[in-house]
């Protein structure tokens, strides 16, 4: 079934430019994309060589030309699993969901989380806010991806995950798309190149494809390797809030249908909910995850069962690599950096506090500047839960300034620079404040100093490069 797609090797070369730097003459930083489509060097290391894939599943990546700029790049990618199989997706919460977001969500909600045979997903268009249209183009993707497999007899409908990625507000190319999804099931293989192909064709303003496999075991089966692969896309447009980030997951494992739904929610609420790159949630945020159960093997059925133990810090281990892959990806972004607020009552207002830190401005352009601001992470943790303006001034008892404490955690191994202790700014070494902050990550910590619970959340800085990558985003 599957074409013959181009070596890693050549594929490699295809995206990679070997000697660009990241410094121009006056001292300007670039890090988007380059025009041609190649990775920037510092990004290559990101990109697997290699990889072992879930056994049962297929995919392809192939050119439509969804944008008319496009001539050559991938961008529509088809994941099939060659046996029907269980499946759950999270959506975003936006209000103005994209077409897909809601035909996807009524097809696995009529099919039960079983029976599920694929996801098509293009890039270049996100189909969203575009009315009735939008959606029927949405049915149109799934009815020609599912006239690709036998057909279910159970009178529930189509079996295919439909997503979309890319500019808001204009319609898909509908008729382009639908005369390349029998070439894209043609072209369904499971190489490590399909796999790669596969992630490039969902990128957007991404400077690399984002593409993770892994192998693990279960309690009741030690003696079967269990395989995991997924791939995300995003850059910007991020900070998902998912009951423009797309994720898929795959897996040979047997899972019921019905434990999918909260083994995928409690993982993307760890990962995928605590990421930031500039704060904006998403019209068309989707992660799925897919189980066939082609390895064999015992049926998880049951939440209280040492495989589903395992199986959830499995999962949820792989979609955090999988965020992080899109934090290190954020448009412009020349920091990854770790928020990490402990000691504090409650577990949701450590999550606010560290979301907070991660979407502010004014913390993230001093970390592109290198700026050892502490003021900017205090003053965001004093804002994090006070009142809405109008409404009445409320108390945050989770919050005393007598008790919190900022540090600055190197990621070499070396101590911590404390800034702030218990509410008294400390001497600040600046010279080693800015050896700190030449690194690509850091960590800020917060300790609140009132509890036992903490929350993570990854964000980047902001640079000169966010502003121009999204002035010129529709151009």
């Amino acid at each position: 079934m599957a074409l013959k797609s181009p070596s890693a090797s050549a594929l490699t070369r295809l995206m990679i430019r070997p000697t660009t730097s990241q410094t121009t003459t006056t001292g300007a930083r670039h890090y988007s994309a380059p025009l041609d489509g190649t990775v920037p060097p510092a990004k290559q290391k990101y990109i697997p060589t290699s990889g072992t894939y879930p056994r049962g599943f297929l995919v392809s990546g192939t050119h439509v030309g969804v944008k008319p700029t496009n001539k050559s790049t991938p961008d529509l990618a088809f994941l099939a699993s060659e046996t029907p199989c269980a499946a759950a997706a999270v959506f975003t919460k936006n209000k103005f969901q994209a077409a897909p977001v809601t035909f996807s969500r009524e097809m696995l909600k009529r099919r039960n989380n079983t029976d599920v045979r694929g996801v098509i997903i293009n890039s270049g268009c996100a189909n969203a806010v575009t009315g009735k249209g939008g959606l029927e183009d949405a049915e149109k993707m799934g009815a020609e991806a599912d006239k690709c497999f036998d057909q279910p007899s159970d009178g529930k409908g189509g079996s295919t995950i439909v997503m979309s990625t890319g500019v808001i507000g204009q319609r898909l190319p509908i008729q382009k798309i639908l005369r390349k999804i029998p070439s894209a099931y043609e072209g369904l293989g499971a190489s490590h190149d399909h796999w790669l192909a596969t992630a490039r064709a969902i990128c957007t303003t991404d400077t690399f494809p984002k593409l993770i496999s892994r192998t693990f075991s279960l309690p009741s089966s030690p003696s079967i390797e269990y395989r995991m692969a997924g791939m995300t896309k995003g850059a910007g447009m991020i900070h998902p809030n998912m009951a423009t980030l797309l994720g898929m997951i795959a897996t040979d494992a047997p899972v019921a249908p019905k434990l999918l739904p909260s083994l995928l929610t409690n993982a993307v609420n760890k990962s995928f909910n605590s990421i930031s790159i500039d704060g904006d949630t998403s019209t068309n945020d989707t992660v799925a995850v897919l189980a066939n159960g082609a390895a064999g093997g015992k049926e998880i059925t049951s939440e209280s069962s040492e495989d589903f133990s395992v199986f959830q810090n499995t999962l949820t281990e792989f979609a955090t690599d999988l965020a992080k892959l899109v934090v290190r990806d954020g448009e412009g972004a020349t920091k990854f950096v770790t928020i990490r607020v402990t000691e504090a009552p409650s577990e949701v207002g450590a999550r606010r506090i560290a979301s907070t830190i991660a979407r502010s401005p004014l913390v993230k352009t001093a970390l592109y500047g290198k700026d050892a601001n502490w003021g900017r992470i205090l003053c965001a943790t004093g804002y994090s839960q006070i009142s809405e303006p109008g409404m009445p001034i409320n108390e945050v008892p989770e919050i005393v300034p007598e008790k919190t404490s900022v540090s600055f955690i190197p990621t070499d191994g070396s101590a911590e620079l404390k800034l702030l202790v218990n509410g008294e700014p400390e001497s600040v070494d600046e010279v080693r404040a800015a050896e700190i902050l030449e690194h690509e990550d850091l960590e800020i910590l917060v300790r609140l100093g009132g509890g036992d619970k903490e929350a993570v959340y990854w964000t980047c800085d902001y640079s000169h490069e966010y502003i121009t990558i999204n002035g010129d985003y529709r151009t």
